[in-house]
Order: structure tokens, then C-alpha cells, then sequence
């Protein structure tokens, strides 16, 4: 295991790209660590083996930025990430003062976005069950049965998801992670960002995101909802393929939420088990009115 700390990788990589570090704030220390260097530029520290990761980040937004759609935008140099122990290290140029989109406005970036010709560049097409299993396996709150129903409950959903008729929606570009957080609005534009999950898939992987925020969670009313649809012109609660969809979302949500209670419990572990017991039929019917993680 690399032990070094957050701002000793940021020092090497950027000694590496031959920019100095010396006043660096830390925005955001997770899976991804996210820093800010003086001069308006963010530097982003992926997770250890995800340089191909970070490399079709960098396709997808310059493909946006060749297509005109505002998204965030990499630095020129370096034009590739910088890997350090193991880690990529990409460099972006800072937005403006920004904040989350509202339902409808990322409606209307989803629209966009799935009409673009796809790049030429091989994206892969969008697996949704990506690192799933090793949070059932990392999950160090759960114990033997919680683990097995998860595992068993992921087993069905790959199926399901095999056996849907995906050749009813053309593959498009897919944001892969479409959530108001990752639309960031200025005073100019809304700027997509988070190109870790882009890839080729059904448009209603997207749109599923804030149908169960409507649906499952009950945090976007029914007007919200409506004014989301009608924004980007269809409903895909309506799909006979929704019901996968969601419950796929609904697992990954309370997998994260099971994640972060292995390193903070005290904050997540309330909150990770309730999402569990909600899957497990525990809490009734939706909407489970499950709260945001700190």
C-alpha cells in the first residue's frame, strides 16, 4: 500500500509537469483527490490503476470542447496524465464561481449530450456494475448474511441486465454519473464535469439518476420531475426497462453509502444500514427518503 500523503503526490506530479505546488489547497480528499493551485488551475489524483480512466477523461472533454459544449477543460500541457506510484494525475483549468444545476438544466445538457456524434476515440460502452462487488467485500460494517443477500442481489441484477432488450435504445455518449453536481452553472454557462464513468450506453442510464430521486428518494417533487421530462422530452419512468435500471441505481447508492460507513463509521454506518434494510423490503414501499452523505 502507497502510504505517501495527498500533498506529497501533488508535490511529485507537480515537479513532474514542472509546475511549482507552493500554495496548494485541498478542495476534495476521497477516491479522487482534488486540488487547487494558485493561478486558476485544479489538479485532479485519481485512484491507483485508473490511468485509462483518466485518459478518456481527457478524450471526452476535449471531444465536448471540439463540439462547443461547455465542459470542464483540461490544461494543454501536460496533455497527458502524469502517472505517480501508480496514480493519474490530470491538470484542468478552474471554473468560475458555479453552482448544482437544477433538474431541468441538466435535462437540457442531457439532451445535448446524447445527440452528439460519438468521438472517434474508443470509449467502451457503460458497465454499471463497475467496482460493485469489492464494496460488498470492503463493506467492514456488514456482516456474513448482509453480504451474501448483497452479492446475491447483485448476481440478479447483472442478469436482469443481460436480458434487457438494449437494442431498443440506441447506444449515444452517456455522462455515466448524471446527477445536478456534475453540471456545474455560472453566470455564462452550464459546464459538464466528471467524465470517470463517460462511455457508449443507453440514454436512459442517465435519465434514471433523477427519476429515483423522484421516484425512490422522494428529494425532486412531482413537478420537478415533470418539468425534468418535459425538458428533455421523454419520461423514462415510462420504459418497461426502468424498474432494472432503478434497482441498479438503488444498489450502487446504498453501496457507496456502505463504503464510506467502513471508514467513518460513526458519520455512515446509520444512514449505509438503513439503505440496506430499505432493499431488503425493511421500510416499506418508496419513497425511503434516504439523506445525502456528508
Amino acid at each position: 500500500m502507497d502510504c505517501r500523503s495527498p500533498a506529497a503526490l501533488l508535490a511529485e506530479a507537480c515537479a513532474a509537469a514542472g509546475r511549482p505546488s507552493t500554495g496548494a489547497e485541498l478542495i476534495r480528499a476521497g477516491e479522487n483527490t482534488l486540488w487547487r493551485l494558485p493561478g486558476q488551475v485544479v489538479v485532479r489524483i485519481g485512484r491507483p490503476g485508473q490511468t485509462a480512466v483518466a485518459v478518456r477523461e481527457l478524450t471526452v472533454a476535449r471531444w465536448l470542447r471540439a463540439h462547443r459544449v461547455p465542459a470542464v477543460r483540461p490544461l494543454a500541457d501536460p496533455p497527458e496524465p502524469i502517472v505517480v506510484h501508480g496514480r493519474p494525475v490530470t491538470f484542468w483549468h478552474e471554473l468560475p464561481p458555479h453552482r448544482h444545476a437544477t433538474a431541468p438544466e441538466l435535462a437540457a445538457a442531457l439532451r445535448r449530450l446524447h445527440q452528439l456524434p460519438p468521438p472517434e476515440a474508443e470509449l467502451g460502452t457503460i458497465d454499471p456494475f463497475v467496482r460493485l462487488a469489492a464494496r460488498i467485500d470492503g463493506a467492514a460494517t456488514l456482516d456474513a448474511p448482509q453480504r451474501a443477500w448483497l452479492h446475491g442481489r447483485l448476481a440478479e441484477l447483472r442478469t436482469a441486465w443481460t436480458e434487457l432488450d438494449h437494442s431498443a435504445q440506441p447506444l449515444t455518449v452517456v455522462h455515466g454519473d448524471a446527477w445536478g453536481g456534475n453540471l456545474a452553472v455560472t453566470a455564462a454557462a452550464a459546464y459538464l464535469l466528471d467524465f470517470e464513468r463517460t462511455a457508449l450506453g443507453p440514454p436512459a442510464w442517465d435519465l434514471t439518476s433523477t427519476a429515483v430521486a423522484h421516484d425512490s428518494f422522494g428529494s425532486l417533487t412531482a413537478p420537478g420531475y415533470a418539468a425534468f421530462c418535459a425538458a428533455y422530452g421523454a419520461d423514462v419512468t415510462e420504459w418497461s426497462g426502468y424498474p432494472v435500471f432503478r434497482a441498479i441505481r438503488e444498489l450502487r447508492l446504498a453501496l457507496y453509502a456502505l463504503q464510506q460507513a467502513a471508514t467513518t463509521p460513526d458519520r455512515h454506518r446509520a444512514q449505509a444500514h438503513y439503505r440496506l434494510a430499505c432493499l431488503r423490503g425493511e421500510h416499506g414501499p418508496r419513497p425511503w427518503r434516504w439523506t445525502a452523505l456528508d
